[in-house]
């Protein structure tokens, strides 16, 4: 059987790269993959510090079970120009930075120690994709996926597909083709049993077929008993197909899901039954460490997308994401569009055709998770290509004909040659704009957009973001209008029965190039800060819930009389899912429902408090004492949550937050520590902006800097293992508070 091991340890690193010393063990520092080769500050940095070339190595020692075998390294993703070389030689190169390649290593390996080079060119070559014009987001260089040893026999499976049919019928069906590898040209005899498991392991069914060729075809009929991929419920299935030559075994797993998706005029159907998408877009970069982030965050962050911001629906922009993520949204029930790389720019010739083999290896990699319902084949925001985007969308229906394409773009009237048009509506804020004679518009209609004449597959993909930029330390009356935006472009989105959803720019700030941003190298167009903490729009999203879920009630406000404009918390938004929110201030009470005026189509509206709501003399006079406000969430009328603001907050308490206690120490695993600054009753402390430090104890390190500033009230980092077992002891200390200090175990 094959064996497939983690091959990330004690990788040599150096900067630069000298194709004479490929052949030859160079000096460097020592370090573990995934990694990044320029660990960048959060922000305030030159980007073009990791535009350049730069050298890994790595001793293959020979094996006895190399002997007879296929032995090959299989690299998950670098970024983004990578050649191999064993031995001094150049084995294979890959021009994609976001998609997995394998090296072959067979027949060139000696005994002894065998001598693995990689170089990684962090330059923006403009025939590789997505480089060439100017991108909004960083592409940070290294090996930063993991790499896999791969030793197998020498006819193997390659790969595995599984189409479902009769997905809404009693009985279903499941075909599944096994591709059979055989790098040596060999004449062979085999057969493949491929078993079709329950979630729980249990067989279901079991069948046989030979083979002498490049791939066999199974089909399992009557399926019954069988579990649908649902939300809240993702039922995944299980192929396991083993091989069987006269030159050895091999075999291969693969999950999938029974589910279907489909994209209407109508709006968007999982199952059958109509379901608006409400999602956000998530780069899958991190601060100092750039994209070199292994399972657990990348697990996380799908966590954060479905369980705390309660989206069903996540982009990934604008490339193939960790296939740790993927894997996760499958498991919990989060879905996915995901895309090839790219952003406006299309290049020339040959850089079309790199990104038409960018469509082949997306879909071949990812063709069986559950969780991807569409298929992005245009390069982001770009113009009409024909020819180029014909082929991209020819290839995608070949290789999967189970999914829609769809193809992202911010112009209108633009031509459609995906299944679904996606858009980036940008209109809300247009009238601001110069010439601009058009009142406030959340989205615009659909065939406005299209140029046609009729409804077809329709899905907004962007909103907001560089429209409305917003740090998670703004001034409230910013932040306000912020949450505002969302809710309207959701409201709108809920309310026009042909749009499938909306998923919003974007779910965290990100690092960028110089051209974009607010001249710090950082977007702050996330709903949730760099570190993941949530600004108040987070709860525009949090608060579409429903209340069995969880309970939500956000006042959009620091309550303080002089944060706004002329002063007051007024117009007051309060984010909830609640059927009545109650504000006591002093011996005032108001109790008032949601503002279904205003935001007639959204599950659950916010509850808004205004001038309607209070005399001149009520609230918020100057000069008047500012007192503590107490607010109550009412459903069927029972008081559900409450919430209490101060009007005098002094810092209080230093808040450390794990996500987890537990560090797997073999896998350099990672977690994120979130500080908070509380004042006396656990709110924020929005403006505190001192520095906290970290100090640790135990075989773990911080990535980046010890000593961070408080932003927004908050701050964080992530805590590697440093690959031994033991006890780690976290000490974080911030001048006006207390230290403090919590445990956690690599095990």
């Amino acid at each position: 059987m094959r064996s497939v091991v983690a091959f990330n340890e004690s990788w040599t690193f150096q900067e630069g790269f000298s194709l004479a010393e490929v052949g030859r063990r160079q000096e460097g520092q020592s370090v573990t993959l995934p990694h990044t080769a320029v660990e960048l500050p959060f922000n305030y940095f030159d980007e073009k510090s990791y535009q350049r070339a730069f050298t890994y190595q790595k001793i293959l020692p020979w094996s006895a079970d190399f002997a007879g075998r296929e032995v090959s390294l299989v690299f998950d993703a670098a970024m983004a120009d990578a050649v191999v070389y064993l031995n001094g030689e150049a084995i294979v190169a890959h021009k994609d930075g976001y998609t997995p390649f394998e090296a072959r290593l067979t027949d060139r390996l000696k005994q002894g120690e065998n001598l693995l080079t990689v170089k990684i060119d962090g330059s923006e070559n403009p025939e590789i994709p997505p480089f060439g014009g100017r991108i909004d987001y960083l592409t940070y260089a290294g090996i930063y996926r993991d790499v896999w040893l791969k030793v197998a026999a020498p006819v193997s499976i390659a790969n595995v597909k599984v189409e479902t049919g009769n997905v809404l019928a009693a009985a279903k069906s499941a075909t599944v083709r096994c591709d059979i590898a055989n790098p040596q040209g060999l004449a062979f005899n085999g057969t493949v049993t491929a078993s079709l498991r329950a979630p729980d392991g249990t067989v279901l069914a079991s069948t046989v077929a030979e083979t002498s060729g490049s791939s066999v075809t199974f089909t399992f009929d009557n399926l019954t008993g069988i579990s649908l991929w649902e939300l809240d419920n993702p039922a995944l299935y299980t192929i396991d197909a083993e091989l069987k030559t006269d030159h050895g075994s091999d075999r291969y797993t693969a999950n999938f899901g029974f589910r279907t998706a489909a994209f209407t005029a109508e709006g968007f159907l999982l199952n059958g039954r109509k379901l608006k998408l409400r999602g956000l877009n998530r780069h899958q970069a991190f601060p100092y460490a750039g994209y070199a982030m292994g399972r657990s965050a990348q697990e996380r962050d799908a966590e954060l997308m479905k369980h705390a911001l309660k989206c069903n629906v996540v982009r990934t922009s604008h490339y193939p994401q960790s296939p740790w993520f993927l894997d996760h949204c499958d498991r919990i029930g989060l879905l996915v569009f995901e895309e090839i790389p790219g952003w406006q720019h299309i290049g020339g010739e040959a850089w079309k055709q790199e990104s038409i083999r960018n469509v082949r290896r997306m879909i071949e990699r990812d063709w069986n998770h559950p969780s991807i319902i569409i298929w992005g084949v245009r390069i982001n925001e770009s113009q009409d290509s024909h020819d180029f985007y014909v082929e991209t969308n020819r290839l995608a229906r070949e290789l999967d004909p189970t999914r829609q394409t769809g193809g992202v773009r911010y112009i209108t009237e633009s031509e459609m040659l995906e299944d679904v048009y996606t858009m980036n509506d940008f209109i809300l804020g247009n009238e601001e704009l110069p010439g601009s004679n058009r009142p406030r518009t959340p989205l615009r209609p659909q065939q406005e957009n299209t140029g046609l004449s009729q409804n077809v597959p329709y899905l907004i993909t962007e909103f907001g973001g560089h429209m409305y930029p917003t740090k998670i330390y703004d001034q409230e009356q910013r932040q306000a209008e912020h949450v505002r935006r969302h809710l309207e472009v959701l409201n709108a989105a809920y309310g026009d029965p042909s749009i499938s959803g909306a998923i919003g720019w974007c779910m965290f700030d990100y690092n960028t190039h110089s051209d974009f941003g607010s001249g710090d190298r950082i977007c702050y167009h996330g709903v949730m800060d760099m570190f993941r903490e949530p600004k108040f729009a987070a709860y525009a999203y949090i608060s579409q819930c429903e209340p069995s879920d969880e309970v939500v009630m956000k006042p959009v406000t620091q309550w303080a009389r002089g944060e706004r404009n002329i002063g007051g918390v007024l117009p007051l938004i309060v984010l909830t899912n609640c059927e009545e929110i109650e504000l006591r201030y002093g011996s005032l009470v108001k109790r008032i429902g949601p503002d279904r005026e205003n935001f007639l189509h959204l599950p659950h509206p916010p509850v808004v408090f205004d001038h309607r709501h209070f005399t001149k003399d009520e609230l918020g006079v100057w000069g008047m004492e500012w007192e503590d406000a107490h607010f109550t969430g009412f459903i069927g009328g029972k008081a559900v949550t409450t919430l209490h603001m101060v009007a005098d907050p002094l810092p209080t308490t230093l808040e450390v937050k794990a996500d987890s206690l537990t560090l797997r120490a073999g896998d350099r695993d990672t977690t994120r520590v979130i500080i908070r600054a509380l004042d006396q009753v656990g709110s924020r402390l929005p403006f505190l902006n001192d520095v906290a430090t970290v100090e640790v104890t135990g075989p773990a390190k911080v990535i980046g800097p010890k000593t961070m500033a408080f932003q927004g009230g908050t701050t964080g980092f992530w805590l590697q293992a440093a690959g031994e077992a033991g006890a780690i002891t976290v000490e974080i200390s911030s001048p006006r508070f207390a230290t403090q200090t919590i445990k956690l175990t690599a095990e």
